[in-house]
């Protein structure tokens, strides 16, 4: 049994890989990951730019589209390299969603993410069709749509469960916004119920984005302060208190007794910013039940080779809440609610930066002006 095969039988967290790449569908490296034991695979604008500008494996591809728009172009590569990573998985899946039936677990896993587009971060009714579009065009019961937990993909999210689409709730920075999201995901399931939907059919992750919120708060702590480096991890103890709590609730309690799955913690941005941390700091640390860390290449090669997860502070009630209670130790000046809400409008921006630079990479492929 590899180190993630352990992670996941032994703690009940389930390692999945934050990259895509055309070659690795070629060439089994995707393949081999799952073998090892990742249990899914997330994408996002940045990675995709990376792929397409460091590889030419897309190139080909490209001079053989059929359109010249960019955005098109790169959609349908999107889609293509997303549906080729759910057929790797499909076996996962199917055991997982099994599994599900059976009882065993309470969600499936084996799924793969494509985002919308972050050009329509502000935008709902944008975002609901972008999602239909890309759901219909990777066609994949194990795909799941990524949509940003900003104020206006919030309904955008409940309407995409609503149409018993899968869905992978992104850039969730503060605990306010991810107790919003998960009422969000509730609302959707009930409104998929309503419709007729098989909620077990019906799957859905929250991203809480790690790293960045110690890199932010390490700049307003003083030097040697020893709430440096450990912020971002008391954050992800009391969001999983935070799920506890909802997954307790009457509210979830009746969805689940109707079929659904639970919306599972995703910890995202795992690879620390500061080169001086452990790189397996937001891996080791943030291991619980019910649960998924969505690592990079190297992140994950490393959890691969020597992750200790028995060092966890978040699976045990009582270190859970010993390191949730650091939030309460910040000082006065350094305020956790505006550091994520800059983080949440920077992660956006980020992103759309990202995507614009993606859709130039492909618009000089296709020689566009």
């Amino acid at each position: 049994m590899t180190r993630l095969e352990d992670l996941f039988a032994h703690h009940g967290q389930s390692p999945w890989i934050d990259n895509i790449r055309r070659d690795w569908l070629e060439d089994g490296t995707l393949a081999r990951l799952v073998a090892s034991g990742a249990r899914g695979v997330t994408s996002n604008p940045a990675i995709f730019a990376k792929a397409f500008a460091t590889s030419d494996a897309y190139d080909s591809l490209i001079a053989a589209a059929a359109s010249k728009d960019a955005e098109t172009v790169f959609e349908r590569l999107a889609a293509a390299d997303v549906r080729d990573a759910c057929d790797v998985l499909a076996p996962l899946h199917a055991s997982s969603r099994d599994e599900f039936i059976r009882g065993v677990r309470r969600y499936a896993d084996g799924f793969v993410s494509l985002e919308v587009s972050p050009r329509l971060a502000r935008d709902a009714e944008g975002t609901l069709s972008a999602a239909r579009r890309l759901a219909a065009e990777v066609a994949r019961p194990n795909v799941m749509i990524k949509i940003p937990a900003t104020p206006e993909g919030l309904p955008a999210i409940t309407s995409v469960l609503g149409e018993g689409i899968n869905v992978n709730v992104t850039l969730i920075f503060s605990l306010e916004r991810y107790d919003q999201v998960l009422g969000a995901w509730c609302e959707g399931l009930e409104l998929a119920r309503a419709r007729g939907h098989d909620l077990a059919d019906i799957a859905s992750v929250a991203s809480f984005f790690v790293s960045r919120v110690d890199a932010a708060m390490d700049r307003l702590l003083p030097a040697g302060d020893d709430l440096r480096g450990r912020v971002a991890n008391a954050q992800v103890a009391a969001a999983y208190e935070l799920y506890l709590r909802w997954m307790d609730s009457e509210r979830v309690r009746a969805l689940l007794g109707a079929g659904a799955q639970v919306q599972r913690p995703l910890w995202a941005s795992t690879s620390p910013k500061d080169p001086s941390y452990d790189d397996l700091l937001y891996v080791d640390s943030i291991v619980a039940d019910e649960t998924v860390n969505t690592m990079p290449d190297a992140t994950l090669e490393a959890a691969l080779a020597r992750g200790e997860f028995d060092s966890s502070l978040v699976a045990s009630p009582d270190t859970r809440s010993a390191t949730a209670a650091l939030l309460g130790r910040l000082p006065g000046d350094c305020s956790l609610h505006e550091v994520t809400t800059r983080l949440e409008n920077d992660g956006v921006d980020s992103f759309v930066r990202s995507y614009d630079e993606l859709l130039a990479i492909v618009a000089a492929k296709l020689g566009a002006e």
